[in-house]
């Protein structure tokens, strides 16, 4: 069930802490149609090392999401796997429905720093690994992304790194339900990014979704995910 508008809400709640909330319920308020799409060639393994070598200015499109708590700040890292296939493809997540913060919902492997990380980098690689069992001799490295700020003050840095498609994993099952890979150029084409938009207790919240059909079941990617993949657009398409 939708959530009720007309609810007397706190503004600061987290999205998915929402009565009845479902993101796939909520209204498309338009589909970036009009946006072009990243050419192909732009998303193999040497353009992707030539584009983190040589970047272009721009900016992201999204920093942050309003602030869904009193906590103070924390850093964190993501993995951002591009798989080298013939059609490349991103490595995704699943997480489980019982963690307490984006249970069930679709991820990056990653997590907060530890304080013998030596770096964002060595963050996503040691988190990909604990989750997922991607073994750090089969990602390569090769640039981050802007900071992207969660509601929950997560300061989370985005690795791209380009993952030897001969990979195997070993899941989590604490924290990773399923892992799975969405074609590249289908997360870098506008014309499969959806707006959502809902106001409760006089906030507006908007986001976006990208959702993936396979084999008949969707993957439904949104909130701060689904941001970062924006963002990566507006890199790889400046």
């Amino acid at each position: 069930m939708p959530i009720d508008p007309s609810a007397a809400i706190p503004p600061d709640t987290p999205l998915s802490k929402l009565p009845n909330f479902d993101p796939r319920e909520v209204p498309v308020i338009g589909i970036d149609a009009h946006l072009p799409a990243v050419d192909p060639s732009q998303l193999a393994p040497h353009a992707l090392r030539s584009r983190f070598a040589q970047p272009p200015a721009w900016e992201p499109e999204i920093w942050s999401e309003p602030r869904f708590t009193n906590r103070q700040t924390s850093q964190a890292a993501v993995l951002v796997p591009i798989v080298m296939r013939e059609r490349p493809t991103v490595l995704l997540t699943q997480r489980t429905a019982h963690l307490s913060t984006h249970s069930g919902q679709v991820a990056f492997p990653g997590g907060k720093c530890d304080d013998t990380d030596r770096d964002a980098a060595d963050t996503a690689l040691r988190e990909a690994h604990e989750e997922i069992g991607l073994e750090r001799t089969l990602a390569e490295v090769i640039g981050d992304m802007p900071t992207y700020k969660t509601g929950t003050m997560f300061i989370i840095t985005p690795v791209i790194a380009l993952v030897r498609p001969d990979y195997r994993l070993a899941l989590n099952a604490h924290e990773v339900a399923d892992a799975f890979e969405v074609p590249l150029d289908f997360l870098m084409n506008p014309a499969h990014h959806r707006r959502h938009a809902i106001e409760f207790s006089g906030t507006r919240r908007e986001w976006f979704s990208m959702p993936y059909v396979q084999d008949g079941q969707e993957r439904f990617i949104w909130g701060a995910t689904a941001a970062m993949l924006r963002n990566f657009y507006r890199f790889l398409a400046a």
